[in-house]
């Protein structure tokens, strides 16, 4: 289904006016009034009026332009209207894979065009270079999932080169929100107020999650953040977040800043039932052949010797696993210059094509971990080695992100693993924007306070609604480590709950070790890491969350609470008709087994009563659904 609508260019007075603009099912509408927007959301309003624009210092490099230094402190201050632009669309799209088989893109947008150094009558403004003038479009969409918003630069006939210094764009929260602060993305949940007097706010992680007094929940996110620097939050004064850039950005028009996205719930999982909205928000990806991309599970060979790494290869194959990783170490210390990761450090007892033949021959694909230092230094070599050798992707490490040449390189060097039909995990500190859309093989990335933290039940449970809304985020799984803070009911739910098209498990563990036998395993070996449909049934930041996903004509569900026990009711009315078999295990302390994890079956209908379950502190169940013929 494809609708497009273009609205009629309009000619109008230099003047100040607003512009409103609705979703399709009218429950969001964004006022833009000259350089400041407010969002309203079901009636209320959720963004109060707050500041667009960009900061611009084009000093260094036109240094004809005789404008004194204090007017670059506000380059947007003197952008005038010059018309508006109006259009709905309203398309379905298939992705590769993902959470959903199909996704709509269905919204309405209004761009406006502003200008700056001219008059819109030939002449040019005093105190500008009368060769350029200075453009800027604010493009505003409003779904029925979210608003989002970005600033254009449209082409000039000189190709305007802008050095933007920083963004002046803020979201004026009502009084009283609380916030799910997170400094870094690898860092523990704060639950904290909107107030300067809390002097321990720095820079907030990006997604952002709050929740108004009245209860609504705000989520704020960046989306295609492709060339651009990285983006964060911090209070410019109570209740005013502001947008702060990594560095300064050099850009070249045409060009499209990243959108700034806003999505709000009455109830918290609606935040994660719409968070499609980030991918229709990137560039569909390029139509070529992506036959080669296969998303599935991952073991990784804790020791990096010939036998291990053949076991390692062997439980793939006994236990269904698609691929076995060679972690850090394999070419040399990660950190040195020195180690080259064209082929494996000497006082190492294998060579990498006969690991990569040994796991073709057992049906295992091969995954490696490799430093950005490496990659730097030796990417245009290591691609086609990799490619011939059989290597099936490359985990990217401690990557840098923030500013614009590493986001710039880092997306380069993705594009180019593509011509060699390499897939991609991102490590470290990067957080997704969507790009999987355009870079389908970049099937995960940490950017996550998952396993290698260990963190408590409570964190796990906040996840869904803050680190998930933007992405996949590759958890590393565990089960049998010691240092597991959670039940084994909880971490099996984890496989429903997590997204990760790439998804590792029992990281930490080693194959063969005692309790590979344990039943209820049954659930991550029959668990898919992608899915045809997804619906959180329930849940609140940081106490609980019931996710159902469907496969074919199955459907799993994961169900996690805090650290606190809590019965939960699972609904039956999102299956469709019929009846089903229902394989559920949970944790049951009394038992005297290994992993306390109980394994029962019984069946439902869909519709009728809803499932009761009883969830052990920092516990959780898992369920596999399949239709009754």
């Amino acid at each position: 289904m494809k609708h497009i609508l273009l609205g009629i260019f309009a000619l109008l007075p230099f003047i100040v006016f607003a512009a409103d603009l609705s979703s399709p099912d009218g429950k969001y509408t964004m006022t833009v009034d000259g350089m400041t927007y407010s969002v309203t959301f079901n009636g209320k309003t959720i963004i109060e009026k707050s500041l667009l624009g960009v900061n611009i210092d084009n000093r260094l490099f036109e240094s004809a332009l005789a404008v004194p230094r204090g007017e670059y402190k506000d380059w947007s201050s003197d952008l005038q209207l010059k018309g508006e632009e109006r259009s709905s669309v309203d398309t379905t799209w298939t992705p590769l894979y993902g959470e959903n088989a199909k996704i709509r893109d269905h919204y309405n947008q209004l761009v406006l065009h502003y200008e700056k150094g001219s008059n819109g009558q030939g002449t040019v403004s005093e105190g500008y270079d009368k060769r350029k003038y200075y453009a800027m479009d604010i493009v505003v969409r409003a779904y029925n999932e979210g608003i989002a918003f970005r600033y254009h630069f449209p082409e000039t006939a000189n190709s305007l080169f802008l050095h933007i210094t920083g963004e002046r764009t803020q979201f004026a929260m009502p009084e009283g929100t609380m916030a799910w602060y997170e400094e870094w993305a690898q860092a523990p949940y704060e639950v904290k107020s909107l107030e300067l007097k809390d002097n321990s706010w720095f820079e907030s992680e990006r997604p952002l999650l709050m929740q108004l007094p009245d209860g609504t929940y705000v989520a704020l996110l960046e989306a295609a953040m492709k060339d651009y620097t990285r983006g964060k939050f911090k209070l410019a004064k109570d209740n005013v977040l502001q947008v702060t850039m990594y560095d300064s950005a050099d850009i070249i028009s045409p060009y499209d800043t990243p959108w700034r996205v806003i999505m709000a719930g009455e109830r918290a999982v609606e935040l994660i039932n719409h968070k499609d909205l980030v991918l229709n928000l990137n560039q569909e990806q390029v139509t070529k052949d992506w036959s080669w991309i296969r998303p599935g599970k991952a073991f990784r060979s804790g020791k990096l010797e010939k036998s291990a790494i053949f076991k390692s290869i062997d439980f793939c194959k006994e236990f269904g696993f698609d691929y076995v990783e060679l972690d850090a170490g394999w070419y040399g210390p990660e950190g040195k210059v020195s180690s080259d990761a064209r082929k494996v450090i000497e006082t190492r007892n294998f060579t990498m094509p006969e690991v990569c033949d040994y796991a073709k021959s057992k049906g295992v694909g091969v995954w490696v971990y490799v430093n950005q230092r490496a990659l730097y230094q030796q990417l245009d070599e290591l691609l086609p080695l990799y490619q011939k050798w059989g290597i099936k992707g490359i985990k990217f490490g401690f990557v840098h992100i923030g500013n614009q040449q590493w986001s710039t390189w880092l997306h380069n060097a993705i594009e180019e693993c593509a011509k060699y039909q390499i897939m991609v995990d991102i490590h470290d500190e990067y957080r997704p924007t969507g790009l999987s859309r355009t870079y389908p093989h970049l099937l995960t990335q940490e950017g996550i306070r998952g396993n290698e933290e260990m963190p408590d039940a409570d964190h796990n449970t906040i996840l869904p609604f803050t680190r998930y809304l933007c992405g996949p985020g590759d958890y590393t799984l565990c089960y049998f480590n010691s240092r597991v803070k959670n039940t084994k009911g909880h971490q099996l739910a984890m496989a429903a709950v997590y997204y990760s098209p790439l998804q590792f498990y029992f990281w930490y563990d080693n194959p063969y070790m005692k309790g590979w036998d344990s039943a209820e395993l049954k659930f991550w070996k029959d668990c898919p890491t992608v899915f045809d449909e997804s619906v959180a049934l329930d849940g609140v930041p940081g106490e609980y969350i019931i996710q159902a996903r469907r496969s074919g004509e199955d459907w799993f569900i994961g169900a996690m609470t805090n650290k606190e026990g809590r019965t939960i009711s699972i609904p039956t009315d999102f299956l469709p008709k019929g009846k089903y078999e229902v394989e559920c295990y949970n944790d049951n302390p009394a038992l005297n087994t290994q992993t306390n994890v109980q394994c029962s079956m019984f069946n439902v209908q869909s519709g009728k009563k809803p499932i009761t379950l009883q969830l052990q502190p920092s516990g959780g169940a898992a369920l596999h659904f399949k239709p009754i013929r």
